[in-house]
């Protein structure tokens, strides 16, 4: 008889159903993947991907938590010359989405947005609060939840026209030359003077 939950002795089996989870969000997107297919990816029982996470919605929540790390993504970005944040904004979100040809699952969460409200909502929180709203905030600016979205969005086009959609100048420009077109640009929305009405 096949046993099922908790593997025996010392496991890294929560790692591992995560681990399946965002490959299986990047390849099939929010509604393309079934609790079912990831335990099977994962070699575990579906019930015990059920008692980690509950449900789909508490695992992708897992997963964004997983790729985005937003206390040592805060951490990580806050520690260097403030006028260097937007190159290290733009360094860290580009590393994240890995190769062109072979992105990370940065690139899969971000497509689930496209078609799953609660994957909306999810990466809304992790980018717009969690990481660059801490960061704005520990940076004592005016506006800084304004800043915070529109750097998130910046990123964001950057991801779906590079990665998704391939525009080909995008494609074929490196990633320290597009840190050096991006990084102006995020640079003045963390930091600079908020425009005057």
């Amino acid at each position: 008889m096949q046993r099922t939950g908790r593997r025996p002795g010392t496991s890294t089996t929560r790692d591992e159903i995560v681990a399946a989870a965002a490959a299986s969000f990047s390849e099939a997107g929010y509604d393309g993947t079934s609790l079912r297919q990831v335990a099977a990816d994962a070699g575990v029982d579906p019930a015990l991907v059920r008692r980690f996470f509950g449900g789909k919605e508490q695992l992708f929540s897992a997963v964004v938590a997983e790729v985005f790390q937003p206390e040592q993504a805060v951490r990580a970005l806050s520690d260097g010359p403030r006028a260097e944040l937007g190159e290290r904004l733009a360094r860290f979100v580009l590393t994240l989405l890995g190769d062109v040809r072979r992105p990370g699952p940065l690139l899969g969460l971000i497509r689930s947005a496209a078609t799953s409200e609660h994957a909306a909502a999810q990466i809304r929180e992790f980018l717009a609060r969690d990481m660059l709203g801490r960061l704005t905030r520990q940076l004592g600016v005016d506006h800084p939840e304004l800043r915070a979205a529109l750097a998130a969005g910046q990123l964001v086009g950057l991801a779906i026209t590079r990665y998704a959609v391939q525009v080909d100048v995008l494609v074929a420009t490196t990633p320290d030359e597009l840190v050096r077109w991006v990084a102006p640009t995020l640079q003045r929305y963390l930091t600079g003077r908020a425009p005057q009405p």
